[in-house]
């Protein structure tokens, strides 16, 4: 090392303006290095960023349309139930289903899809606040309403009460049917045994806790009227050939295959969704004193949405290749199909002792070369169209141009 060098990095270390332009240096080298690397994965991203730009935009446009639709009605639907997922009850089963973890049971992707919220589930609060803010209400105790989001008290709590019944029965069929034949090993079956108890209870709780809040309500009606959905709800699960874990197969038709698609997969959706969407809707303008006509007219929207939201989901299973498709070999695509060729019935019926045993990209590659995605389209926006028609019922606003951009979401593939 020379003596001009030398002095030189004494000089350096003595300075404190050359110490901080030093380390500035160093900074901006190390910052360089990180937009390199970040630009490098920029352009390795593009490319998956482009095989997915349609997913990525739907996702984006639906997550949009329902989060505009959340600030008319004042406060995220999200936080509907957040005083019960707040509570000690609820508490001690998230700690129990802890132990749940690693294993295989069903009810820990029904608490995944309820916390994160998908595009499935969890927005039926949402829809019955918003038909309540656009039919207005009539004759109101001023106590009794929410001002800042145009909707009464009674009406928030049965959104809630809405929510609740819906997530008690996502938990509720979960429940695993344990055939104990010695296959299984103990670990396993104490899994599946520990989990369905707390599918049970927690489905219960809320149940019960439905009952209560249903009840403070003090309307007779509308008691009648949620109790026949949650009675539809149980009704399902006795439409359809079921295999061993109750998961639905299409039913053999008659000789006249008229209609058949059609009639069984409305039956099954109607009572799956479509009753209790509808009925509390129907129920919300019951609170709000509309005439007998305008409440049978909020049934119908309701119905009429959960059945096109439905359908699109459906064909989104058959299009996507998803292996979700096991759980609800009922859906639409596949249903018609079965009406144009009862041929598909011979792969389908490979799935009475376990569904798992359909091959399930056999069957939807014959369902792609048939009629049946075209027709799915179709019900869609048929069902679309009628629950639009009956929007025009009620007086323009934002909450009707936000169930309006509802409708068009679900339309979009």
């Amino acid at each position: 090392m020379s003596v001009n060098t030398a002095m030189f990095r004494l000089w350096r270390r003595s300075n404190p303006v050359i110490i901080h332009l030093w380390k500035l240096h160093k900074t901006l080298q190390v910052q360089r290095t990180v937009c390199i690397s970040s630009q490098n994965r920029f352009y390795l991203n593009n490319i998956n960023r482009a095989e997915n730009k349609v997913t990525v935009n739907q996702k984006t446009d639906w997550n949009k349309t329902m989060s505009e639709a959340e600030k008319i009605v004042g406060y995220p639907t999200s936080f509907l139930s957040l005083r019960w997922l707040l509570s000690d009850e609820i508490a001690n089963v998230a700690l129990h289903l802890r132990k749940l973890v690693g294993s295989n049971h069903p009810v820990l992707k029904t608490a995944k899809s309820i916390i994160y919220n998908g595009r499935n589930t969890q927005a039926f609060g949402l829809i019955v606040l918003l038909i309540s803010k656009a039919a207005g209400h009539l004759n109101a105790n001023p106590i009794e309403e929410d001002k800042a989001a145009g909707v009464l008290h009674s009406q928030r709590a049965l959104a809630e009460i809405t929510e609740m019944i819906r997530t008690s029965n996502l938990i509720h069929r979960g429940l695993v049917n344990i055939n104990i034949d010695g296959s299984r090993e103990s670990s396993e079956l104490n899994n599946m045994t520990f989990g369905n108890k707390i599918a049970l209870l927690c489905g219960d709780y809320l149940l019960s806790n439905t009952c209560t809040e249903l009840a403070a309500l003090k309307n007779q009606d509308l008691v009648f009227l949620i109790s026949s959905a949650v009675r539809d709800l149980c009704q399902v699960e006795f439409v359809a050939r079921r295999d061993h874990q109750n998961f639905p197969i299409p039913s053999v038709p008659s000789k006249d295959r008229t209609d058949y698609a059609l009639k069984e997969w409305t039956l099954l959706n109607v009572y799956g969704a479509g009753s209790l969407l509808g009925k509390s809707c129907q129920g919300t303008l019951k609170l709000a004193d509309h005439s007998k006509e305008i409440e049978e007219k909020g049934y119908e929207f309701g119905k009429h949405l959960a059945l096109a939201w439905q359908a699109s989901l459906d064909l989104g299973l058959c299009i996507n290749k998803d292996k979700g498709i096991l759980h609800n070999l009922c859906a639409a695509p596949i249903m018609f199909h079965v009406e144009h060729d009862p041929s598909i019935l011979t792969e389908l019926d490979k799935g009475l002792e376990s569904v798992e045993n359909v091959d399930y990209l056999k069957v939807l590659e014959i369902v792609a070369a048939g009629p049946g995605i075209g027709l799915t389209k179709e019900l869609v926006k048929e069902q679309s169209q009628k629950a639009m028609e009956i929007l025009n019922v009620f007086k323009e606003s934002d909450a009707r141009k936000a169930l309006s951009n509802i409708i068009v979401a679900i339309g979009d593939f």
